[in-house]
């Protein structure tokens, strides 16, 4: 059984996840950036966060006992969702936008575009933070959790702890594609959202068994992710005249491609 400890990192994760759902946006309307809204989701991963931190050493410790890590099916499960985190989403959205662009149609294609912008965004912003946090990694000391320092981070890949790279990769792609699929399918947030923030917290999972990861740098790169993922959402459809989306959606509207039994096939 899963130990006291372990569990409330969990139900942090999915409380912080949950809280997406109150993030509202209006389709092909030009809407700021930033609203009120985006502050109470901000506060629900930082206090999600801020409660995981204390027992970032225990959740570490209890995923790392013996009996634990000697589990095929948890240390299997663990790759998995490490390789769908990074580089899985990578390559799913790519393959999503390849496949609208061979049948020219434009909400697949920007599906898959907006997923890409969403985890090159994020990762460059983590990536900036890993640096600058210079967090060690749990592997190198389970007993000490609270190891930061300033710019540390160049010094090598042990000291790039926080935040979780996979797990940020994980949610941009899971609140880009939960996010886009409700513009199509409006009944859809909680089916698409359940499957995909619930693969991500896997991946969050998985970075800590295999002691990649504090359970606050996963609930870190959740915020990350699923922040960074919502507001490209946001501006590519308040602004549907932006360059990137000219140049590389090139598929049909809707309107357009109806009477396409194949392509209808594949809309949301």
């Amino acid at each position: 059984m899963f130990s006291k400890s372990f569990r409330v990192a969990l139900i942090s994760v999915t409380l912080a996840v949950t809280a997406q759902a109150q993030v509202q946006d209006t389709i092909n309307k030009k809407t700021p950036l930033f609203v009120g809204k985006d502050a109470l989701l901000l506060g629900a991963f930082m206090l999600g966060t801020a409660a995981v931190a204390p027992i970032d050493m225990r959740v570490a410790n209890r995923l790392q006992d013996s009996a634990t890590q000697a589990s095929r099916f948890l240390s299997k499960g663990a790759t998995g969702f490490r390789l769908l985190g990074d580089p899985g989403s990578f390559v799913t959205g790519t393959g999503i936008y390849l496949i609208g662009r061979v049948g020219e149609n434009r909400r697949v294609e920007a599906l898959g575009l907006h997923s890409l912008e969403s985890i090159l965004v994020a990762d460059i912003l983590g990536g900036g933070i890993k640096m600058l946090a210079g967090r060690q990694r749990p592997f190198v000391d389970t007993k000490n959790p609270n190891s930061f320092q300033l710019w540390r981070g160049f010094a090598g890949d042990q000291y790039r702890s926080f935040p979780s790279g996979h797990t940020i990769t994980a949610f941009a792609f899971a609140s880009t594609v939960t996010r886009e699929s409700q513009f199509w399918w409006p009944h859809s947030a909680w089916y698409v959202g359940t499957v995909f923030y619930g693969g991500a917290s896997l991946v969050g999972l998985s970075r800590i068994f295999n002691n990649q990861h504090w359970a606050s740098d996963v609930m870190a790169g959740a915020a990350i992710g699923t922040l960074v993922g919502l507001k490209v959402v946001r501006y590519t459809h308040s602004h549907p005249g932006n360059h990137i989306d000219r140049e590389l959606i090139k598929g049909k509207r809707s309107s357009q491609i109806q009477a396409n039994p194949i392509l209808f096939t594949i809309q949301f």
